[in-house]
């Protein structure tokens, strides 16, 4: 059975950092993709980031140039480095296998002075 634990989360300043870590256990294949997604209040859950499972990366707009994502697939970790936080970036982020039903139970990130 595949199990996604994110951690990382916390309250955080505007302007500030944070690192969130996605560790999966369980049998997957030797190479995979990870992703971030995060839902806000009264919101869906949108797509943040997602990396392949050769590297490549895609972000959302409201993102681009301040998060980043890297995946471990022989560790079976993935972070997301988020940097310039704002308000707007308030959620519960989870961590998935794209394609899978996989999902951690969400980590919640506030951005707020």
């Amino acid at each position: 059975q595949v199990q996604l634990v994110e951690s990382g989360g916390g309250l955080v300043q505007p302007g500030g950092s944070l690192r969130l870590s996605c560790a999966v256990s369980g049998s997957l294949f030797s190479r995979f993709a990870m992703g971030w997604y995060r839902q806000a209040p009264g919101k869906q859950r949108e797509m943040v980031a997602v990396v392949g499972s050769f590297g490549t990366t895609n972000y959302a707009d409201s993102v681009k140039g301040r998060f980043t994502i890297s995946a471990d697939n022989t560790k079976k970790l993935a972070h997301l480095q988020m940097n310039s936080l704002k308000p707007e970036d308030t959620a519960v982020y989870y961590c998935n296998v794209p394609g899978t039903t996989y999902w951690g139970q969400g980590t919640q990130v506030t951005v707020s002075s």
